[in-house]
């Protein structure tokens, strides 16, 4: 099983998608820098949002995929109040 995830920093109020077998593990990763050219390198006070777990890694890698392009802070915040969007979103690919 795989999960797309979501984080925010209220250091700089923004969000992070990704998608991991294991978020617990992710998140500690982006925290403490693990990979040095990340996105998520600007603060460590990461924290979990929302997690959704997914059938596979093709399906997480979708959604996330298709989160990032609409570049949109106001649809991740649609997605958090509303997590049933992700299950529509695979049903229409």
């Amino acid at each position: 099983m795989h999960f797309l995830y979501i984080l925010h920093s209220q250091t700089i109020n923004r969000y992070y998608v990704g998608e991991s077998i294991n978020p617990e593990n992710r998140l500690l990763q982006h925290n403490t820098h693990h990979y040095k050219s990340n996105y998520t390198k600007a603060t460590s006070y990461w924290k979990i949002i929302l997690t959704h777990s997914c059938q596979n890694k093709q399906d997480a890698l979708y959604l996330e995929r298709f989160i990032k392009r609409m570049k949109s802070k106001k649809f991740i915040e649609k997605i958090i109040a509303n997590p049933s969007i992700l299950n529509d979103i695979l049903l229409r690919k």
